[in-house]
């Protein structure tokens, strides 16, 4: 313990003063008693008369600067960062952590701590979990990616902080109302190109013989195709784009070398691709199959072969040239049925002989019915082509069902039917009539 005076601490220290002889002299008091004194092991130059310290010593209290066994100053010490907490501290290195693993620029670690700043501030993320806060982290580093274009999906977050999705999203969203962000929508193209970026079919390995590998630009540009396609023919609209782009990928990879690649399943394709079979995939793949079908019927060089949902995979390269094409003939198809089936509609009786003679003047085959139905069907939103069936209502109970809606409404609650001021008067001249 230090024997001198009245010892006093600034906020900085202060600066020296010398004599003409170049002797230290106190700016407080201007005395020239200045000696060194070692306060709790740090040595200090202090003035004996009144105390005041001239110059400090170094300290080692920063986390980083104690790993290194570094001396710094008072200033550039914990003691002059008490206002940031231990929660925001250990925010802010997860912040550059997860920067620093996703290779990210300088530019976009400085936007996602002013994000991290911004919302461990904000009342609403006060009082949350340990895990909300740590999902805090990776919804500043996912905003930011998104505004500056970087292609980055919530699953790559999700897997990296180890979070659930959904619990992922509810902070993403709430992130976005109370910090008042603007996010733009990460494009079908960036999604195809970021999730492909994770297979490991692009190089033969011990697990992937070589008539699986596949080079990733022929397949990252046909992915992007059928993806254009699907999102052309409804079939994004309202639905995750994972699944999709999972389904378009399957289909890309086999049509690109289908002779040894059509054995092969989809769940074992997502097996050496190293990626998830989201549960939807399934019917994202029948769906394009359905699309690329009544796509193939519409080629004259196609009908005779007899193409199916397996054998229609070597032919997505034609298909896909002439896209556009396809696709007007099976609206316009759509649309000359409809018309048909209007003019000689005297009943329901009608419809399908008017949906045979299209399916015959396309060339179908009258045994096919799988064909005459991809033909029939009208190019829709597959919420339109089966829709979800309605719950069914529990049953009325008794006094319901007495209910017959001829019941006397009393005056108390026909005003709350009565809109206009012309209604009310009427209601008031029938009541001084009666």
């Amino acid at each position: 313990r230090s024997l001198l005076p009245g010892r006093r601490r600034l906020r900085q220290p202060a600066g020296e003063v010398f004599t003409m002889s170049g002797q230290r002299k106190c700016p407080d008091c201007g005395s020239s008693e200045i000696v060194e004194d070692a306060h709790y092991a740090q040595n200090q130059l202090v003035c004996a008369d009144c105390g005041f310290i001239l110059t400090e010593g170094l300290l080692t209290t920063t986390f980083q600067d104690e790993e290194h066994l570094q001396e710094v100053t008072y200033s550039r010490s914990t003691g002059q960062n008490e206002q940031l907490s231990r929660c925001k501290q250990r925010g802010i290195k997860r912040v550059q952590d997860l920067c620093k693993v996703l290779y990210l620029p300088a530019v976009f670690e400085e936007t996602a701590l002013a994000y991290f700043q911004r919302a461990i501030e904000h009342p609403s993320f006060h009082l949350v979990s340990l895990e909300k806060k740590e999902i805090l982290v990776g919804c500043c580093v996912f905003v930011t990616c998104r505004q500056h274009n970087w292609p980055l999906t919530m699953g790559t977050i999700c897997s990296l902080l180890y979070a659930d999705k959904e619990l992922f999203a509810s902070v993403y969203l709430c992130v976005l109302k109370e910090l008042e962000l603007d996010v733009p929508a990460l494009s079908l193209t960036d999604l195809v190109k970021t999730h492909l970026n994770s297979f490991k079919l692009f190089q033969s390995s011990a697990n992937i013989p070589a008539k699986f590998a596949e080079d990733k630009g022929k397949m990252v540009a046909r992915t992007i195709q059928i993806v254009e396609l699907a999102s052309e023919t409804w079939l994004v609209t309202g639905r995750h784009p994972i699944p999709i782009v999972t389904a378009a990928a399957y289909l890309a990879w086999q049509s690109l070398q289908p002779v040894g690649r059509l054995t092969c399943t989809f769940p074992r394709f997502c097996k050496l691709a190293g990626t998830d079979l989201p549960p939807p995939a399934h019917l994202r793949l029948k769906e394009l199959n359905d699309i690329l079908l009544r796509m193939a019927s519409q080629l004259a060089w196609l009908r005779v072969l007899n193409v199916d949902k397996k054998t229609v995979v070597k032919h997505i390269g034609d298909l896909l040239q002439h896209r556009h094409f396809l696709l007007k003939s099976s609206f316009s198809s759509g649309d000359s049925e409809d018309q048909s089936a209007t003019a000689a509609g005297n009943g329901p009786e009608s419809s399908p002989r008017a949906a045979g003679c299209s399916a015959r003047a396309e060339g179908c085959h009258p045994g096919g019915k799988q064909k005459c139905s991809s033909v029939q069907r009208p190019l829709l939103p597959p919420c339109l082509i089966n829709p979800r069936k309605r719950l069914r209502t529990a049953a009325l109970s008794p006094s319901d069902q007495a209910i017959t809606g001829d019941e006397a409404i009393s005056d108390s609650e026909i005003e709350q039917y009565l809109r206009s001021q012309e209604e009310m008067q009427e209601f008031s001249k029938a009541q001084a009539w009666h």
